[in-house]
């Protein structure tokens, strides 16, 4: 084999194929482990596209019903003919450790990946007028595609008795310490109900401009990290890392958010608690990443990596998904968010962390008479609300009415698919960028 041959396993490839027309059983775990790119030889290439043809259709394929099939569609001649068919089932004389040459077949396909994404990186590398931002887009894109190629989707499966034994083992835990479950938001009849936001959750913050949705957000990660210490990383489109400190700290000390941008206001009791409440932060498991155009590639990776690195995250926060962007030229907006939203559920469950991601309601609701928010008003995608668990909707009667109920809000849990839903009646303090319950002691100081 030269050195510019591709890797490949000839006779892996045929045993495997041998292995597929002889049992059954091998026929379908193959077909759910590999694909016909997995096969390096054209003429494999083509038998096993023709065995999943006729697999689609009959419980089992043999040498004969490969052969007619490929007779009539007249690719038979192009693959050796019967001979070599033959040649294939007597590649294979037992089926027992199909799963080994199996297993070369798959190493040798994703290394043969791994040498082609490299040589195009190198090219694209090499073009002097590249963007070294689209090539490490390019390049963390293409390493995803190849670590979700290398998966192999058979051992996913779980037996029902190890999710029931996982299960009981979740509600033993819960009853032996019913305060120490979910993610918790900080918001005590939300957490009541809810139980916190679960592992593998996405969950969705929705409202109108101005109804406070990234406010609620940035609630859930102040209280995770900086009052429940659980590694929580937020990914902000609209606002900067400035802008979401000062909102932070105003809602932890109740110095109104009007004084930071008039600093001259600030006493020395106010500077006492920014101080204090700074070394509070030095040791919160908190990241923010603001950076204005962000694509889910990179939002995958640096998740991935803190994960790695704290050992585990416990709240992802993504302010907000119509702001995210694919980089690429897109005809159809609602395809492109349908598709963001469905990575995002495939982040939670890969993380086993919620994801929060925060998102705009299109103008219906305006024109209702009470002005009350529905899960059908999430804007540009009808997926969103397939996708997710749990979608929190924001209302705040007082902005379009400022005599009815002024400082309060409606916070609709419109869809719960483990429980109950229910509306959540808290105050809302623009003035410190928080909402509290109704009972809270506004304010409070670290």
């Amino acid at each position: 084999m030269s050195d510019t041959t591709p890797i490949h396993k000839d006779m892996p490839e045929q045993v495997v194929l041998g292995a597929m027309l002889q049992d059954p059983e091998t026929l379908d775990k193959v077909i759910g482990q590999l694909s016909e790119d997995d096969f390096y030889q054209p003429k494999h290439h083509a038998i096993f596209h023709n065995i999943k043809e006729l697999a689609a259709e009959n419980n089992r394929v043999d040498a004969q019903m490969l052969s007619s099939h490929m007779m009539d569609n007249g690719e038979l001649e192009k693959v050796g003919g019967i001979d070599y068919i033959a040649q294939l089932v007597s590649a294979a004389p037992s089926t027992s450790n199909s799963g080994y040459f199996v297993k070369q077949v798959r190493d040798a396909a994703i290394l043969r990946r791994i040498g082609e994404t490299g040589q195009k990186l190198q090219q694209m590398s090499g073009v002097t007028d590249a963007s070294a931002e689209d090539v490490l887009r390019k390049s963390l894109e293409a390493a995803f595609e190849l670590e979700d190629a290398s998966r192999n989707e058979d051992d996913e499966l779980k037996t029902a008795y190890r999710l029931s034994d996982e299960m009981l083992q979740q509600l033993d835990d819960m009853q032996q310490h019913p305060n120490n479950f979910g993610t918790p938001t900080g918001f005590r009849d939300i957490d009541a109900l809810t139980h916190g936001l679960q592992a593998g959750q996405m969950v969705i913050v929705a409202g109108r401009p101005g109804m406070g949705k990234s406010t609620l957000g940035m609630d859930f990660a102040r209280n995770a990290a900086l009052h429940n210490n659980l590694p929580t990383v937020i990914f902000s489109l609209e606002m900067g890392g400035h802008e979401l400190m000062q909102r932070m700290f105003a809602a932890e000390t109740g110095i109104r958010l009007a004084s930071f941008q008039h600093p001259e206001y600030l006493n020395r009791n106010d500077w006492d608690k920014l101080d204090n409440l700074c070394r509070h932060v030095e040791h919160a498991p908190l990241w923010i990443d603001d950076s204005a155009i962000i694509n889910m590639s990179t939002i995958r990776a640096k998740c991935r990596a803190l994960n790695r690195k704290v050992n585990g995250l416990k709240l992802v926060v993504i302010d907000y998904l119509q702001l995210m962007t694919s980089g690429k030229n897109v005809e159809n907006r609602q395809q492109e968010v349908s598709n963001f939203s469905r990575q995002c559920k495939m982040l939670a469950k890969e993380l086993q962390c919620p994801v929060v991601v925060l998102s705009q309601l299109n103008r219906n609701s305006e024109q209702r008479a009470d002005k009350r928010p529905e899960l059908s008003d999430l804007r540009e995608s009808g997926s969103i609300e397939q996708d997710a668990d749990m979608v929190f909707l924001v209302h705040r009667p007082e902005y379009y009415d400022r005599e009815e109920r002024p400082g309060e809000a409606d916070v609709i849990l419109a869809k719960h698919r483990n429980g109950p839903t229910d509306t959540f009646n808290l105050a809302f303090m623009g003035e410190c960028s928080k909402f509290a319950d109704m009972a809270a002691d506004f304010g409070s100081e670290v």
